[in-house]
């Protein structure tokens, strides 16, 4: 907890093509809810939702698009207030276990498990769920590259420019949120810093990453439209693409999207930090967040319209 807030993240677990979602039953509060958690210190939102998941119903899962943000006030140990971030997530390996915190599992039908769930706040997250479901999304992961130290200590082309120490810890982060989400395809800027932030997850999968010179600060001026065409493009291509690109790039991208398909750049979704450095607002290109080793969880429709976004802050 920090400042009167306490953040979490949970899941709406689903299988069968998501004809079906879990609930679970906690003998503490004799509630059917949604399977949650409290964040840990330095674990990001989507890390904390498939932690927790898993934790209370036994499946590891793979990750989907953002289903929304609940607020709520809490009392115990002290008054605070309660923010949760839900995200859709398919169930992989596992099978459920009773113990202390949970004793119960129902995998139900979408409409008996509305009807089920005792919070009129998690109803709300699976009619997002049904509204759009993950058969209708392509989760696409936006980076920012990880830090490479100061230009100006850099005796070469700075297109050379590698990560620091910190910005390889950076990039492992973004290396296990790919593995969350399960990417499957991978593309980055031409700048070596950015190669090397993806670098991880283009080893595993055995592929080499796809170079994207519209998505360079080099390239990016001057060709805006091209780019945000050439990002609808990557999200047409299904499976779930991780692009890394860059911080002059990022925010205007964004924005141009967001503009274009009617979402407004202060609906854009923040991670569970709340800090005003990674909050959104208003309508200005400066106001949407892209620290180095950031990461945008986007989510396109299968129009390749931007249906959410939600800002992934670096943890280290």
């Amino acid at each position: 907890m920090s400042g009167g807030v306490v953040t979490a993240a949970g899941a709406v677990l689903w299988r069968r093509d998501g004809t079906q979602v879990a609930v679970v039953h906690r003998p503490r509060y004799d509630d059917w809810s949604l399977p949650k958690g409290k964040s840990h210190r330095h674990e990001s939102m989507p890390g904390a939702a498939a932690r927790e998941v898993t934790e209370e119903t036994g499946y590891a899962v793979r990750l989907g698009h953002h289903l929304g943000t609940c607020r709520y006030p809490v009392w115990h140990p002290v008054p605070a207030s309660k923010v949760v971030d839900f995200f859709a997530a398919e169930a992989l390996a596992g099978s459920f276990r009773p113990g202390e915190e949970v004793d119960a599992l129902r995998w139900l039908q979408v409409a008996d498990a509305e009807a089920k769930l005792t919070y009129p706040h998690e109803r709300d997250i699976l009619r997002r769920f049904t509204s759009l479901p993950p058969s209708a999304v392509t989760p696409l992961l936006l980076v920012r590259h990880a830090v490479a130290g100061r230009k100006s200590q850099w005796p070469g082309e700075d297109v050379l420019r590698p990560l620091s120490s910190r910005g390889w810890r950076q990039a492992g982060d973004v290396d296990r949120l790919t593995v969350l989400f399960g990417v499957d395809r991978v593309h980055t800027a031409v700048p070596l810093r950015c190669r090397q932030t993806v670098e991880a997850a283009s080893t595993r999968l055995g592929t080499a990453p796809v170079p994207e010179p519209l998505l360079s600060e080099k390239d990016y001026v001057g060709a805006e439209e091209a780019a945000v065409a050439r990002l609808r493009e990557i999200a047409a291509g299904g499976g779930v693409p991780v692009v890394c690109s860059q911080g002059r790039v990022i925010p205007d991208l964004l924005s141009r999207i967001a503009g274009a398909d009617g979402l407004p750049t202060d609906g854009l979704r923040t991670d569970g930090s709340r800090t005003d450095e990674s909050r959104t607002g208003g309508s200005r290109t400066d106001s949407l967040p892209a620290r180095k080793g950031s990461t945008w969880l986007l989510s396109f429709a299968a129009d390749t319209t931007l249906a959410g976004a939600f800002h992934i802050p670096p943890q280290h």
